[in-house]
């Protein structure tokens, strides 16, 4: 009879030592869960990866600083939450495996949110919208998008434009698509005659026309004549790192709510187009 219960205690003794190990174990993995912002935390730092030769969101000024309306909202958040912005140009078509390789901690640079980076990476709420439009020469016989039919056009490798571009039924009656580094390479491409259009965003080459002072020399057909559709901007993150993408939410809409969003915004733009 001692026997039966000696066994039946030391079984009740096992089964609550298993019990008491999961539940350390499901302890531990709370406490080593998402950690990405600990991780920024600590580093004191975020590393901001980008095209420094895409204005105005990112670009090189006459001595040779690094500006934009992105690198401003990205300083100002990086002062919110209490470490430094750094800055990293890279090449824009592999963007996103620099990203997920952990060569950078985010992408603020006019990111395009579309379904297709959705799958591969996380974003923050859309603070900014812009559209893809398609510069011609001033006087050029292109006067709506059907006009592309059997033309060349330019756009920069790994934007947003080559995906829309590519997504829509007039992809297939152009005559070539050239693929160019910067939307400003192929605007000089377009002046040369060497391309018929550029598609890029409105907000790039409103920019690149106007202080160049070149605007005599383009037209940008209206969204009547034909255009790519709309694009949200977010900022990009790695798809696990949701504590920080939380952390760059809550301080973006500190920057709105508060109007110092719309100050940079008028800033570079001359109103608020931040929402």
């Amino acid at each position: 009879m001692k026997r039966r219960w000696l066994t039946l205690f030391v079984a009740i003794c096992t089964v609550a030592l298993l019990v008491a190990g999961c539940g350390q174990k499901s302890t531990d993995k709370n406490q080593t869960g998402d950690q990405s912002w600990n991780k920024i935390k600590e580093k004191g730092e975020f590393v901001v990866g980008l095209d420094d030769n895409y204005p105005p969101a990112g670009f090189r000024d006459k001595a040779g600083e690094l500006v934009g309306v992105d690198i401003d909202l990205a300083k100002e958040a990086a002062k919110r939450l209490g470490v430094k912005a750094v800055f990293k140009p890279v090449q824009w078509d592999g963007v996103l495996l620099n990203l997920k390789s952990g060569e950078i901690d985010l992408i603020w640079n006019a990111l395009g949110i579309t379904p297709e980076r959705q799958l591969e990476i996380g974003f923050t709420d859309s603070y900014m919208e812009d559209r893809n439009i398609i510069v011609v020469k001033s006087g050029s016989p292109i006067k709506s998008k059907a006009n592309l039919d059997g033309k060349t056009i330019g756009l920069q490798l790994g934007s947003t434009a080559e995906e829309a571009v590519a997504k829509d039924p007039i992809s297939s009656k152009l005559k070539e698509i050239r693929k160019f580094e910067s939307p400003t390479v192929a605007l000089m491409d377009l002046e040369a005659g060497r391309i018929d259009a550029v598609v890029t965003n409105e907000m790039n080459a409103r920019y690149l026309i106007t202080t160049e002072k070149t605007a005599d020399k383009y037209y940008i057909l209206t969204a009547e004549e034909g255009d790519f559709d709309k694009e949200p901007y977010g900022v990009g993150v790695r798809m696990e790192d949701k504590a920080f993408l939380a952390e760059l939410n809550r301080v973006l809409n500190e920057m709105k709510a508060d109007g110092t969003a719309a100050k940079i915004s008028n800033q570079w733009f001359g109103s608020n187009i931040i929402k």
